[in-house]
Parts: C-alpha cells; sequence; structure tokens
C-alpha cells in the first residue's frame, strides 16, 4: 500500500471554553450517564488496527479490546488531545494520537481494519470529506462503528434543532450541529448500512436539541 499524497496542512481549531466544559462534562456523562456502558458497546469485538476521529479526552480508549493491535487517534483540539495522550499512557491497548483533522488524515490507503467515529459527525467542519477519509483508510469489507447524535425523527424539535444550528449551539458547543443526519451522511459516502439503533440520551426527562441518538455498524464493499 503506497501512501496518500501531501493533504493540506490541517485547519487551526482551537475552543479552548469549550475543551474545559466537555473535558468536564463528558467524565460524568459516563460515570453517570451511562456512555461508558455505550462505549463498551460500540467497541466491542474489535480487532486489528484502528482509526479513531475526533478523540477527544480520550475516553474510548480504556474500552478497546485486547484484539486491536493499534489505534490511531486524532484530535486537533490541543487541551484536549493533550488529555487523550495522557488517556493513551493507561491505555490496554497500544495508541497513537495525532493533531489532524478527519478531514485529512495522514494515513494509507486501505490500511485499517476498522474506523471508530464517537460524538464527533457532528462538529467535523466538511461531514462528506470526513466520511470519504474514513472510507479510503478503510480496507474493503472493515467495519465503520458509530456512535452519533443527530436530527430528530419529530418535527417540532427537528425545527428547534436546525434553528439552534443557524444560531447560537456551534458557537457555544464547538462547532457542534445538532441537526446533521449521520445514517444518510454515512450511506451517501459509500458506506455499506448494518445494524444499528436509536435511542435517546438521556432516556428520561426532557428530550434535548442533543438527545436523538443512533450507534451501529456500516462497512465498506
Amino acid at each position: 500500500m503506497s501512501p496518500r499524497s501531501p493533504a493540506p496542512a490541517s485547519p487551526h481549531v482551537h475552543h479552548p471554553l469549550f475543551a474545559r466544559f466537555y473535558a468536564r462534562v463528558s467524565v460524568s456523562a459516563d460515570t453517570r450517564g451511562g456512555l461508558a456502558e455505550l462505549r463498551a458497546e460500540l467497541l466491542s469485538g474489535l480487532s486489528g488496527r484502528v482509526v479513531e476521529i475526533g478523540a477527544g479526552n480520550g475516553l474510548n480508549f480504556a474500552h478497546y479490546p485486547a484484539a486491536v493491535t493499534e489505534v490511531v487517534a486524532v484530535e486537533p483540539e490541543a487541551r484536549l488531545r493533550r488529555l487523550a495522550e495522557e488517556a493513551a499512557a493507561r491505555a490496554p491497548v497500544p495508541v497513537t494520537v495525532l493533531p489532524d483533522t478527519a478531514e485529512t488524515l495522514p494515513l494509507p490507503d486501505a490500511s485499517f481494519d476498522a474506523v471508530v467515529a464517537s460524538l464527533v459527525l457532528c462538529t467535523v467542519r466538511d461531514l462528506p470529506r470526513a466520511l470519504a477519509e474514513l472510507h479510503r483508510v478503510l480496507r474493503p469489507g472493515g467495519e465503520l462503528r458509530f456512535l452519533e447524535h443527530g436530527v430528530a425523527d419529530t418535527p417540532g424539535l427537528a425545527r428547534v434543532q436546525r434553528a439552534l444550528d443557524r444560531t447560537v449551539w456551534p458557537l457555544l458547543f464547538g462547532g457542534c450541529h445538532t441537526a446533521r443526519a449521520p445514517l444518510d451522511a454515512i450511506g451517501a459516502a459509500g458506506f455499506a448500512p448494518g445494524p444499528y439503533r436509536s435511542f435517546d440520551i438521556p432516556e428520561k426527562g426532557p428530550r434535548l436539541p442533543s438527545s436523538p441518538c443512533v450507534l451501529g455498524v456500516a462497512r465498506r464493499p
């Protein structure tokens, strides 16, 4: 396999206030909100070489099974990347953390057995390009594992999501968009859909703009 041609420099990503907020809230969501169990479900059964985009503070790393021989994780936000590097040192499998973005992976074609997108497709600046990069580095037959939030299945909440995406939500939450449709985008990128399930986080209480979630698998044909 030959390396890809040189990519343009990764866009600058700097969300210091959101990074501090996310580092605290994500840990609480794992321990009290059930996200740790979802991370374990997302990564169960993986093996071989894995790419993870938007690794954040590295909370997935502890859940990779022993059959994974290598994880290459990308996280462009500097504060979160430092936390991810600390988590990588404690991980049960080898993890390398890179400063690149999902849209510009410095990796060879068809060189990984699986790719992981976990609560990140909402924030990438160019969703089709990011998914095209995942498709490119994944070997034929390899898996895309995804845990994402997206557009609601009810018209009222979907209207609220679209309004928030046009105004304050991306500014407050590190470029996050609530009304993206991850399943549609994954299919449009050439992945073959596999099993998935939809649910809300939190399962009880008011339905928030970020509540509608989907967890599943797709493959590169």
